[in-house]
């Protein structure tokens, strides 16, 4: 066993207590994406289990030299994670009830069933209660970790970053040690924008790619528009794309970069976010 090491596919939740026993006995072994592995095998035929098994050996022991081992999230780290999935269950519940009470009221004026709108209401009430105590929970368990409690005083100290957001940075980037810097994270989030321009196609528009992790995606996105409104250096920066032609899908997500690359400096220096306002100077 001291001279193997295991390659496997990511599986999410799946996979974890078999991680977790791996680590335990100190085996050597990474995970990867699986479409990963699968794009770079090029064409294949056929699949099962062994033939599976055999391509993801083959893949390991071709990348061995890129090959990171995987390093085990803190117990603390899963429970947020744990958490922030239940948090988004329950946020999908609300909203299918909010869009159920939409429905009803429509119906209201001829069927006059007072008595199911007020209690999709008050399922309503009961889903924000509970999210709210979600809430609490992260950020109880937050404070609880001196170092975790620390680089998340600093990444909440920009401007759009609040406690669900500066969470899922937290777990997402294993308390910022998974990623050197924020332009790998935001290769990771799927906001990072690349060239797309070869040949004949010198026009390509730059764009950012379809991989990403959506969940992240949508909350920076949803920080960058609260950036926009609070921050006066982002808002400034909006308008001056807007006036330039810019659509408005392009500036949140190049607000969303500068978010990202704010918290990775912030955490970097251990300081917190300074904004820096613009001076008039008197001749």
């Amino acid at each position: 066993m001291d001279d193997c090491a295991f390659c496997m596919e990511h599986t999410g939740t799946y996979g974890l207590l078999f991680y977790g026993w791996l680590a335990q006995q100190g085996i050597l072994f990474c995970v990867e994406s699986g479409l990963h592995i699968k794009r770079s095998l090029g064409m294949t035929r056929g699949k099962n289990d062994a033939v599976d098994a055999e391509r993801i050996a083959d893949y390991a022991l071709t990348h061995k030299a890129k090959l990171k081992p995987y390093e085990m999230p803190s117990p603390l780290l899963v429970k947020i994670k744990q958490l922030l999935t239940y948090r988004e269950q329950m946020v999908r519940i609300r909203t299918s009830l909010k869009n159920s009470l939409k429905s009803h009221k429509r119906y209201l004026p001829v069927s006059g069933m007072d008595s199911i709108i007020d209690q999709i209401k008050e399922q309503i009430l009961q889903q924000d209660k509970l999210i709210a105590g979600i809430k609490k929970q992260i950020t109880d368990l937050i404070e609880d970790d001196g170092e975790l409690n620390r680089n998340y005083r600093l990444i909440s100290s920009v401007k759009g970053i609040g406690v669900i957001i500066g969470a899922f940075m937290l777990v997402s980037t294993n308390n910022f040690t998974s990623f050197d810097n924020g332009r790998k994270y935001a290769c990771y989030a799927g906001i990072a924008p690349f060239e797309f321009s070869s040949g004949t196609s010198i026009r390509g528009k730059t764009r950012t790619s379809k991989f990403g992790n959506r969940t992240i995606k949508t909350l920076l996105n949803n920080g960058a528009n609260s950036a926009i409104r609070y921050d006066e250096q982002m808002r400034k920066y909006y308008e001056r794309k807007k006036n330039q032609g810019k659509e408005h899908k392009v500036i949140v997500n190049a607000i969303c970069c500068k978010l990202v690359n704010r918290m990775f400096a912030v955490v970097k220096r251990q300081t917190p976010y300074v904004e820096i306002y613009g001076q008039n100077f008197v001749r």
